[in-house]
């Protein structure tokens, strides 16, 4: 179970830096941002989840991890 913690843990920390990668490279990055958030964001609300009996909790952790990606990434500075 460590391992697949570190693995994801990895992915979350890859996906962050392209993330902020593209942004950068976007004429407003903190804007590029915040519509990719929602997009994804929107992408979670509206995944199917079969299987489960509780696919709320599921949504609501998938939600928290979103969130927490992006509250990794700053604004630009002002210098």
């Amino acid at each position: 179970m460590d391992e697949l913690n570190g693995k994801l843990i990895a992915c979350q920390i890859l996906i962050t830096g392209l993330i902020a990668r593209v942004a950068n490279e976007q004429r407003d990055p903190l804007r590029f941002l915040t519509d990719f958030r929602d997009e994804i964001k929107a992408v979670v609300n509206g995944v199917n989840i079969a299987g489960l009996d509780n696919t709320d909790r599921v949504r609501a952790i998938a939600q928290k991890n979103v969130d927490e990606l992006f509250s990794l990434m700053k604004p630009p500075s002002s210098d």
